[in-house]
């Protein structure tokens, strides 16, 4: 945690805000990094005014494998849990309908893949409507967009959160910090994790070992078998991979391995078991 913290601070440089990001200063992006961006007016203005990020514990439930039977009570957020936990998602996963009983349906943040926007809503310059209906699930969470990590990212990620402002959706868009990611992959290239970006799970999970006392990881699996050597899909939603050579997997996951038998955090493995 202090390695992490000295090397990325994730409390003050987690996403961009108006504190870290001055007014027509010119950001680098994290990917493109030859590439700056010009902090305008109307751009200064969509960043929230945060001094710290802090959150007392946390569950992260992202998506490679859910092998949580009847949980949703847990991960949701049931009694204690409900004030205690907030539950951070990756990649708008559905949550809705008969998984919801395995995954749960409390959310107070989910990432944003640019792509899926580009793909399943063409831009937002179609499909708002069906859009804010699938977001809707989410209640007031936060979405969390790489909006400056590689310059085709930006337009559409301002997209989401214009779309969002128009429709006085419950939801509100926010933006990594490029500063922020870019040490994150400095910081886990020094232990082993080369890769051409990090995994979105991956990033999340490193942001909440600085900013929770506790962080349980769910459906983390990225291989194509069980522990029971049985075929499952890379997704609890679908079987689509990641571009190859785009990200480390084993390795991420190896490091998670690690700090789960460190007890820096509760890696859950195969089905959770019953109260």
């Amino acid at each position: 945690r202090s390695e992490l913290a000295s090397c990325c601070d994730a409390v003050h440089n987690f996403i961009a805000s108006q504190n870290n990001t001055p007014l027509r200063s010119n950001m680098s992006y994290e990917v493109d990094s030859k590439k700056t961006i010009l902090i305008t007016e109307d751009i200064f203005k969509m960043l929230p005014v945060v001094r710290t990020v802090s959150l007392p514990v946390i569950i992260i439930a992202v998506s490679y494998i859910f092998w949580v039977s009847n949980r949703a009570a847990f991960i949701s957020g049931a009694h204690l849990f409900k004030k205690m936990f907030p539950n951070f998602r990756c990649n708008l996963p559905p949550i809705l309908g008969s998984i919801s009983k395995d995954v749960g349906n409390k959310t107070n943040l989910v990432t944003v893949n640019p792509s899926i926007i580009s793909q399943k809503y063409n831009k937002l310059n179609e499909k708002k409507t069906e859009f804010l209906e699938n977001i809707a699930v989410y209640g007031d969470a936060f979405l969390l967009l790489p909006a400056f990590s590689f310059r085709s990212n930006t337009a559409t990620s301002f997209k989401v959160y214009h779309t969002l402002q128009e429709f006085k959706a419950t939801q509100r868009a926010i933006f990594f910090h490029p500063t922020y990611l870019k040490s994150l992959a400095q910081f886990w290239r020094t232990k082993g994790v080369k890769a051409y970006r990090l995994s979105s799970g991956f990033m999340i999970t490193s942001a909440a070992l600085e900013l929770c006392e506790n962080v349980k990881l769910y459906g983390f699996w990225p291989f194509s078998k069980s522990t029971e050597k049985m075929p499952i899909s890379h997704h609890y939603y679908d079987n689509q991979l990641p571009k190859p050579g785009f990200h480390a997997m084993p390795k991420e996951y190896n490091q998670l391995l690690q700090l789960h038998g460190k007890g820096i955090l509760k890696l859950q493995f195969g089905k959770c078991e019953s109260d």
